[in-house]
């Protein structure tokens, strides 16, 4: 039986776990991997303390804090269901169940697919959702990015100093994201925005050649040896909808203290419904919602 289970280990589980095992709680860390949507991030200028940092770099630094204080921690494991009797959680996972008294859930988000022809064929076949981890992959091509939004622009700025040719698809009138950015992507003559085009299909032979799309009720066809899809993310709480109350975009409603609508389950980060999604405020909910799981575990009879 452990008094706490904290599922996912970004930047809010992380952060939990190091505040959990200061304050001597017996707890377990269950994720897929290790850094969360930080390790995929490109250039970091806004975290406190590093004036610039990759998000590899940042998310090594979050592993390292964590591993300081040999955390338990199971990697490569993925939780499945999450049920409640008389007070003690039983967590499934692909692998094993567990038990506990108490959980943080801060499974963070995923890449949203296009879900057009083609996508499933070409996953990893010049089809990525991750400019940061792949970019180096396409040095000299013609590559297409799909978005409009910070996480585009921030692939964009990546492959420009990479990629031969970089065309940005985004389906609304205007480019969003931070206006700093946005203008930087406009005025590279590396890059050529498409507005008001929807992707229709990714085409190939093996590997990824080419994507063909409508702009403005015209279909139009590029070459391209790759795509980057960076259309936003989708909250990995799946597995615990049956559990927690969620909003409409599947996100874990939480209160100041991070509790969700179950009480002895805290969330924290991206998955949650908190506002903002930065790396940053991730941190700081994670050592809210482990100073608040350690206040209620307290509070216990």
């Amino acid at each position: 039986m452990y008094d706490l289970i904290i599922i996912g280990a970004g930047p809010a589980g992380i952060t939990a776990s190091v505040y959990a095992v200061r304050k001597k709680i017996n707890f377990l860390v269950i994720t897929r991997d290790i850094g969360g949507q930080a390790a995929w991030s490109g250039d970091i200028e806004n975290y406190t303390g590093y004036q610039f940092i990759t998000g590899p770099e940042l998310a090594a630094k979050f592993e390292e804090h964590m591993h300081k204080f040999e955390i338990k921690l199971n990697e490569n494991e993925e939780v499945q269901d999450i049920t409640k009797k008389n007070n003690v959680f039983t967590i499934k996972t692909d692998k094993d169940s567990y038990v506990t008294k108490t959980i943080i859930i801060a499974s963070g988000k995923r890449s949203r697919e296009l879900g057009v022809p083609g996508e499933k064929e070409y996953k990893n076949k010049g089809l990525t959702y991750c400019a940061t981890c792949d970019g180096p992959l396409f040095s000299g091509k013609d590559v297409a990015i799909i978005g409009g939004g910070n996480s585009a622009l921030d692939a964009t700025m990546q492959l420009v100093n990479i990629a031969n040719k970089v065309y940005l698809i985004n389906n609304t009138a205007v480019l969003g994201g931070d206006e700093i950015i946005r203008e930087k992507v406009i005025k590279n003559n590396k890059v050529i925005v498409f507005n008001n085009s929807q992707v229709l299909e990714v085409k190939g032979s093996k590997l990824v050649n080419a994507i063909r799309f409508k702009i403005n009720n015209d279909e139009k066809t590029l070459a391209v040896e790759g795509i980057f899809v960076e259309i936003g993310l989708i909250p990995n709480s799946g597995f615990a909808k049956e559990i927690v109350a969620r909003n409409e975009l599947k996100e874990i409603k939480i209160n100041l203290h991070n509790e969700t609508s179950t009480e002895g389950i805290f969330a924290a980060g991206d998955v949650t419904d908190v506002p903002e999604k930065q790396i940053i405020i991730a941190a700081g909910e994670g050592s809210k919602a482990a100073l608040s799981v350690f206040k209620y575990l307290i509070h216990q009879k």
